[in-house]
């Protein structure tokens, strides 16, 4: 999504493990970190807010991992609608609607889940009524009930 660090993974062994596909026109702003570093040492703010990015990364994988070890199918698609709401909601956007970017089998593959499920799960929550959804177009209709779905696997 615009706006998120992508290459943190080789900070510290210098090798990315992992690669990214843009979804939509994109831009790229390709900043050396031994750069950014070195910048840093005289810049207090600067240097506060590389520790926050990375901070933030570290948080993030940890909920990833916990994400596709100990949850449910619909834990985990809720986590996913959840994260992606706040996501929008911190660049300025709806809260509650907008356009998935990634296909149900990229999800899937993300969160560890078969193709089948994440349409079973999707379908779910828009019979129980906690989302409508239409193709690529999510409407989270009860954002109270996903979040109590992810908190207790209801």
């Amino acid at each position: 999504m615009g706006g998120e660090p992508l290459g943190l993974d080789g900070v510290g062994s210098g090798h990315h493990m992992n690669s990214a596909t843009a979804l939509e026109d994109s831009y790229v702003c390709a900043m050396p970190y031994l750069l950014i570093k070195e910048m840093a040492q005289d810049l207090p703010s600067l240097q506060r807010g590389l520790h926050s990015v990375l901070a933030r990364e570290i948080v993030r994988g940890h909920g990833v991992m916990m994400l596709l070890g100990s949850m449910s199918a619909r834990q985990r698609m809720a986590a996913f609608l959840i994260n992606l709401s706040r996501r929008y909601l911190r660049r300025g956007y709806s809260r509650s609607d907008f356009l998935l970017r990634m296909t149900r089998d990229e999800i899937g593959s993300f969160l560890g889940l078969k193709l089948e499920t994440v349409s079973r799960v999707f379908s779910m929550f828009h019979r129980d009524g906690l989302i409508d959804i239409q193709q690529k177009q999510v409407s989270i209709a009860d954002m109270e009930c996903l979040e109590r779905v992810f908190a207790q696997g209801d």
